[in-house]
């Protein structure tokens, strides 16, 4: 194909839809008019919209004027359980829902994208599919996508997250680790409870939750190299309701982010060890969940390197600084090849960072995101082909 570099305009459509689904989010899941507003604005610009058995999301599909393989696009479309707390005149008009992850950002690049590939399909050298993918904040709607074959046949797929610690105009990929691996744990306590005046008649859990929280900690101090970032934070503890009662059961929960999947496998197996032996110690009895639901994102090797040689034509390529925050993106590595990407959405000193309340991203952020969605297509579609034709 034509060597062609996309820039696309951020247009007062464009501004307007970015603004509309910011002001109108919705929960995981429950994305219903969302989905309907994406549709609607794929079918106005002669998109077709293919079937989806899921209840929300919007699966698409541009096919181009020449043979090839399907790449898919995909954004995230749910909001947050946040009161927004901005100041922007288009706020939240959900009470307690908030694009505070700028998924709004999202949808409007990846419509910016659609909108312009739809008018030059002859550039195309196969098949685009657009995925609206729903539930992302939960961790679960990458995985209903891929359940419900919305990507089967799908070679690659291109994916983005604003970053508000670059700014407009920058965009942040290679071939590191970007966002975490993610687990979440839960640690149940069984003892034997008592009154609080006779605590030797009993096997109270409470001093043995508080030395586990406490030696947890040395999974990262002693056992990982200070080279790879791993974090394991204890969010939630609870044991007991009456204040002289020593309680039967006690707990915890919380989560571990890693970037290397060795550090993820020894974080687990430290975790079990140091539970289950201070119960031990303690003469009590101990349950572990462990659930290590999200592999690190990190894109694809040969797909990634042409992407960011191309990049410098439309945006700044900065490093990636990685995040311990997760993405499900990385689900869809286990069925095809992902191509990740950071985009500006910020970059002021002191912004508040995704999952606050007074998270701002800016309009200009959209034009940056919808290059990247349309140039990497472009890209990934002649990079299958050429190795392909190998």
């Amino acid at each position: 194909m034509e060597s062609v570099t996309a820039h696309i305009a951020l247009t007062d459509e464009l501004i307007a839809i970015r603004r509309h689904l910011h002001a109108h989010p919705e929960r995981s899941f429950h994305e219903t008019e969302t989905s309907a507003y994406l549709e609607r604005a794929l079918r106005d610009h002669g998109i077709d919209v293919l079937a989806n058995p899921m209840e929300t999301g919007v699966v698409a599909q541009i096919t181009g004027a020449h043979a090839g393989p399907t790449v898919a696009l995909r954004a995230d479309i749910d909001g947050l359980p946040i009161h927004e707390d901005s100041g922007l005149d288009f706020a939240s008009a959900n009470p307690g829902v908030m694009h505070g992850c700028g998924h709004d950002l999202h949808m409007a690049s990846l419509l910016g994208a659609v909108f312009w590939l739809s008018a030059h399909r002859d550039l195309i050298g196969g098949t685009v599919r657009i995925i609206f993918q729903p539930a992302e904040e939960l961790g679960l709607g990458a995985r209903a996508v891929i359940d419900a074959g919305l990507v089967d046949g799908v070679e690659a797929i291109i994916g983005t997250h604003n970053n508000p610690n670059y700014a407009p105009g920058t965009l942040a990929a290679g071939t590191a680790p970007m966002m975490a691996g993610c687990v979440r744990f839960g640690v149940t306590l069984h003892a034997q409870g008592t009154h609080a005046g006779y605590p030797h008649k009993g096997t109270g859990p409470l001093e043995a939750m508080a030395s586990m929280i406490m030696s947890l900690q040395t999974i990262v101090s002693r056992n990982v190299t200070p080279f790879h970032p791993l974090v394991v934070s204890v969010t939630e503890v609870h044991g007991g309701d009456v204040w002289n009662v020593v309680p039967a059961e006690a707990g915890f929960q919380g989560t571990v982010r890693y970037f290397h999947r060795e550090d993820g496998d020894m974080a687990a197996e430290r975790f079990h060890a140091i539970v289950e032996q201070t119960a031990a110690a303690y003469g009590i009895g101990a349950s572990v969940d462990w659930d290590d639901f999200q592999d690190p994102l990190v894109s694809d090797p040969a797909l990634i390197e042409p992407v960011c040689a191309h990049i410098p034509q439309y945006a700044s390529l900065a490093p990636i600084m990685p995040s311990m925050a997760g993405e499900d993106f990385a689900e869809y590595a286990k069925v095809t090849r992902p191509v990740f990407a950071f985009v500006g959405s910020n970059g002021t000193p002191g912004c508040a960072d995704w999952h606050s309340p007074r998270f701002v991203g800016f309009d200009e952020t959209v034009r940056t995101g919808a290059d990247f969605y349309a140039n990497t297509a472009l890209d990934v579609l002649d990079a299958l082909r050429v190795s392909g034709a190998r």
